[in-house]
């Protein structure tokens, strides 16, 4: 079969498709047809190997795994033990790496039915972003009424964050370039924070709750426009080249035991009860994935350098499957290779 193999750590230089032995299913695992996937900040990561503690996880000198965790496809083996899905269904999933592949092989546990309403495209740039959205939410614990900011919100965790947020009823404000306002606020965003023009840190309006994104604002700066027991919640962003995050991690989690202010690690972790509410949010439209564009498979490497350019509005999505047989959707289907679309429906 034909999948994205990595040479290494680097840029998309290391990228490469090759043909590789097609897997087989475990006992309780299904093996998928994969008809799209989803290119994602993580990927970019772990191509680069940045930071360095990465490396530990996946490979001294390459991934183990080949990248790719968002995908949507047909069922086409199961194991023995796998329960809960057949043959035949279409289904969406975040894999434990090598997605970016013609097959993949998933724990059946994580599997669940893909958006009836969706086509491929759409539905394969939910599992990661969308989960890690609804879990950082949760964490903050939002309700209707709450003021809620979102910093990093044209990205793909950020527009999940805006619609989800404003799904529950919360007044949301997100910060991201003026170029990018009109799709921040098209996501459900009240009022839109223009990063290169104010320091949303340096305002008057105190927050329930700050879902932060970038990593790029201190935790002093952003504690002060919290509310006296808002939640903060601190997921990636930048920090050292060894280790990233993870310092700014824990200086939140000891600062937290000093305040009644919560400030809250989000460390997402795949689930398939969250994909599957998440499923039931984008069949009711509460859920809405922004595909910025559609590339095929062959053209990994050029996504993934468009992705870390900053460019995108949303996600991008590869076309692995070349005639994907997707139902049909009430108002656009997922572009052709290379052309922009908006909002699913």
């Amino acid at each position: 079969m034909k999948a994205i193999v990595q040479e290494g750590y680097g840029g998309p230089e290391v990228i490469r498709v090759a043909e590789v032995p097609e897997p087989a299913p475990g006992a309780n695992d299904v093996a998928i047809r994969v008809h799209a996937a989803a290119v994602h900040a993580g990927d970019v990561r772990i191509m680069r190997g940045d930071p360095l503690m990465i490396r530990a996880v996946f490979g001294r000198t390459g991934p183990r795994k080949p990248i790719g965790r968002d995908v949507v496809g047909t069922v086409i083996a199961t194991g023995a033990g796998a329960e809960g899905v057949a043959v035949g269904d279409r289904v969406f999933v975040e894999a434990d790496q090598g997605g970016f592949a013609e097959v993949v092989v998933v724990g059946a546990s994580y599997v669940r039915p893909a958006p009836a309403n969706l086509d491929d495209e759409h539905a394969a740039v939910i599992p990661v972003s969308a989960m890690t959205a609804l879990q950082g939410l949760r964490l903050a614990d939002v309700k209707p009424g709450d003021r809620v900011l979102v910093i990093g919100a044209s990205g793909g965790v950020g527009t999940y964050a805006v619609q989800l947020a404003a799904g529950l009823g919360a007044e949301v404000t997100g910060v991201a370039s003026a170029a990018k306002a009109d799709h921040v606020r098209a996501a459900g965003a009240t009022h839109v924070v223009d990063y290169r023009t104010t320091d949303v840190t340096e305002q008057p309006t105190r927050y329930d709750a700050i879902l932060d994104l970038a990593g790029d604002r201190s935790l002093r700066a952003l504690r002060r426009i919290l509310a006296p027991r808002g939640t903060l919640v601190v997921a990636a962003g930048n920090g050292s080249r060894v280790f990233g995050p993870l310092g700014r991690i824990i200086a939140a989690s000891a600062q937290n035991l000093f305040t009644r202010q919560r400030l809250r690690p989000l460390a997402a972790r795949r689930n398939g009860d969250d994909l599957e509410e998440l499923r039931r949010l984008a069949e009711a439209g509460t859920l809405r994935p922004v595909v910025d564009r559609v590339l095929p498979l062959d053209r990994a490497a050029e996504a993934l350098a468009l992705l870390e350019s900053g460019a995108v509005r949303g996600k991008l999505a590869l076309r692995v499957l070349e005639r994907p047989a997707t139902p049909p959707v009430a108002d656009e289907q997922a572009a052709p290779a290379d052309q922009a679309t908006s909002t699913a429906p």
